[in-house]
């Protein structure tokens, strides 16, 4: 029996604090999901991309974002907030935004937008839809990942196995989920250095 999106977020979050250079605890509980990164040097880090024209200042603190697009497929997006030594960035803030199952953007309110602020080892996590794609652009979503103090990181985040990939400018295989379906939708799982 598949699992669910609540059983690997429950999971991902009784890890204990782990070390990514010593320590594959998630990749054993979900096979499928293993570390994102690697963030052994200046290389590790996560490559940036630009916010693009949709971005709005001063989201909600909220993380359970699907009960405004009761019609998009569920996902879970989840991960930690490394420093490129690996060590886990409590209190980075982590803010998303990105379109509906039908291409579109809010730009009037904070539909399908939030931030929240990483816990003490550095887990950041998402009740979402998957987006659809538009003209030009591949499903994605969008991205900024700060430490407390440090610069913003801006990215985007893609999904494997698109057809639409390989012609969007600004794809980069280094920004894939890794993607597990489940029985209520998809758990998708990336971590940022930064």
């Amino acid at each position: 029996m598949p699992s669910t999106r609540r059983s690997l977020l429950t999971a991902f979050l009784t890890l204990p604090l782990i070390d990514m250079a010593r320590s594959r605890a998630f990749a054993q509980a979900a096979p499928a999901l293993p570390l994102t990164p690697a963030c052994d040097d200046e290389d590790g880090l996560t490559l940036e991309r630009e916010a693009g024209p949709f971005f709005r200042p001063n989201s909600p603190p909220e993380r359970d974002l699907y009960p405004n697009a009761p019609g998009g497929e569920r996902i879970t997006v989840a991960g930690f907030v490394f420093d490129n030594r690996c060590g886990p960035i409590a209190g980075s803030l982590v803010e998303i935004w990105h379109a509906d199952e039908n291409g579109d953007y809010d730009s009037v309110g904070f539909r399908l937008r939030g931030h929240q602020f990483t816990d003490t080892q550095g887990r950041w996590w998402f009740n979402t839809i998957v987006p659809a794609l538009y003209p030009g652009r591949t499903p994605h979503f969008h991205f900024k990942v700060q430490r407390p103090g440090g610069r913003v990181l801006t990215t985007q985040l893609y999904f494997p196995g698109e057809p639409r990939n390989a012609g969007d400018r600004l794809f980069d295989e280094a920004l894939l989920l890794e993607i597990k379906q489940t029985r209520d939708g998809k758990f998708g799982r990336f971590d940022f250095v930064i």
